[in-house]
């Protein structure tokens, strides 16, 4: 069996300076999450999707939203066979194990839409007929900031099925210059190892399910789930999913820091990256991501962490 080590080592090796991300992804990969990874264009925020699919050796899609992307090109369609004279599905690109959606605020709501039921169910219906996805199967999305030209707000019922949303952020000077060298020396996705498959990253997840977690921190993390729901500020809290990723992510992070049991820091450290896309305010300011986690400071500060 690979090494979590192993598997961080691998991908760091061609993503610099963002060992925590790359931390957080796999943490979700490992709890059957989503992730969502906002930020300006060419920080690198496609790399990682490509990074741990080479790793995990196993199917990778791309699928570049754009306006015109229709729904079929995302879950697959039905067409007429002339020799069987029937109608055959055809898969979209949804159909493998890790997909890159790749700013997907960039195409229609309803193209948006399509994906629901894939991501939730981890399987599509088409034309009545539902097909099974792969597994493991996670989508790893990415969208520009929505002030840009030519995207779309997410609608919430789709922010809700993503367990983290992330911010890559510029690389600093010392890594900026490291990332220009990897490229001179060759040292990129294209030319990685594959350290595990398929099989090992399902054994990981069924490991990672197996961390124990006490009665207490479930408690503890229900009480600042209804704290985000009662606070003045807020029109929309965080929902039962929410509580539900948060719990998960918290077992698979414990499993990926080397534990076999969540402790409070578990949680703490998964707040923000769970919980802030899922909470909408009353009034809409310019900096809502700034106030939103404020208030979940405010609520992790409010309750009461549980001691022993």
């Amino acid at each position: 069996m690979v090494s979590i080590e192993k598997i961080l080592e691998n991908v760091n090796s061609v993503v610099v300076g963002k060992e925590n991300t790359v931390k957080l992804i796999l943490t979700a990969m490992l709890a059957e999450g989503h992730v969502l990874i906002e930020d300006v264009p060419g920080v690198g925020k496609t790399t990682f999707a490509n990074a741990f699919a080479k790793t995990f050796d196993c199917s990778f899609s791309r699928i570049q939203f754009t306006p015109d992307t229709m729904p079929g090109d995302v879950i697959g369609s039905s067409i007429y066979n002339f020799e069987s004279h029937e109608f055959e599905y055809v898969p979209g690109a949804i159909m493998g194990n890790i997909i890159l959606a790749d700013e997907i605020n960039r195409t229609s709501p309803k193209t948006q839409a399509s994906m629901l039921e894939a991501m939730e169910e981890r399987r599509v219906t088409v034309d009545g007929k539902g097909h099974e996805l792969p597994y493991p199967f996670v989508v790893i999305a990415t969208q520009n900031p929505v002030m840009q030209r030519g995207t779309y707000y997410l609608p919430e019922s789709q922010l809700d099925r993503f367990m983290m949303k992330l911010s890559v952020g510029y690389p600093d000077i010392r890594q900026s210059i490291q990332i220009v060298k990897n490229q001179i020396e060759g040292k990129t996705v294209k030319l990685m190892e594959n350290v595990a498959g398929t099989e090992e990253w399902s054994e990981l997840i069924k490991q990672a399910g197996e961390v124990a977690i006490k009665d207490e921190l479930i408690v503890y993390a229900a009480e600042c789930i209804e704290c985000t729901r009662n606070h003045e500020k807020v029109q929309l809290g965080a929902s039962p999913r929410a509580l539900l990723s948060w719990i998960k992510a918290a077992k698979s992070y414990a499993y990926v820091c080397g534990r076999g049991y969540v402790i409070p820091d578990d949680l703490k450290a998964l707040a923000y990256v769970v919980l802030c896309h899922r909470i909408i305010l009353k009034q809409n300011t310019d900096n809502d991501d700034e106030e939103v986690r404020r208030i979940i400071t405010e609520v992790l500060g409010k309750v009461k962490v549980p001691i022993g």
